[in-house]
C-alpha cells in the first residue's frame, strides 16, 4: 500500500483519539490478520501498548470471521459491530469494508455509545481509502 495512503489511515485513527477518551488503541487490520495502519496514542511506548502487534491484528481478525459465521448460520444478516467488553476494558471491532476491519481498545471509563458511533464513521472513511487503492486507473 502506498506510503500517503497508510499516512491517511493513521490520521483517522490519531482522529479517534483525539475525539474519544478513555481510547488506549486503534488498529486497522486486514481479514488476513495483518496489521494495515495503527495508532496507540501519544507519549506510549509499544512496550505499555502493543496495538501494532500482529497478536492484536491477527485477533481483530478471527473476531470477525467468527461472528460472520455465527450470523451467517443464524440468518441474522452482516456484522455491523462486535463489542467484547471486559472487566478491564474492551474492544470494539468494526467491519471496514469487505477485506478489512477497525479494532479500538477502550478503558471501562470509555463512553461505548459514543465510541461505536465514532467508530462506525471513521471505520466508513477507512473503507473508502482502501477502495481507493484497489481502482484501477483510468
Amino acid at each position: 500500500m502506498a506510503e500517503y495512503r497508510v499516512q491517511l489511515l493513521e490520521s483517522i485513527l490519531q482522529r479517534l483519539h483525539t475525539l474519544l477518551s478513555g481510547l488506549y488503541g486503534a488498529v486497522v487490520v486486514s481479514n488476513e490478520g495483518f496489521v494495515v495502519a495503527a495508532y496507540a496514542g501519544e507519549g506510549r511506548a509499544r512496550a505499555d501498548n502493543p496495538v501494532d502487534s500482529p497478536q492484536i491484528a491477527a485477533m481483530a481478525a478471527s473476531i470477525i470471521a467468527l461472528g460472520e459465521r455465527v450470523l451467517d448460520r443464524l440468518a441474522r444478516g452482516e456484522i455491523d459491530r462486535i463489542l467484547l467488553d471486559g472487566t478491564m476494558g474492551g474492544i470494539v471491532v468494526v467491519p471496514a469494508g469487505r477485506e478489512a476491519a477497525l479494532a479500538v481498545m477502550v478503558s471501562k471509563e470509555a463512553r461505548l455509545g459514543l465510541v461505536m458511533h465514532e467508530v462506525r464513521r471513521a471505520a466508513n472513511e477507512v473503507e473508502k481509502i482502501l477502495l481507493w487503492e484497489t481502482q484501477p486507473a483510468e
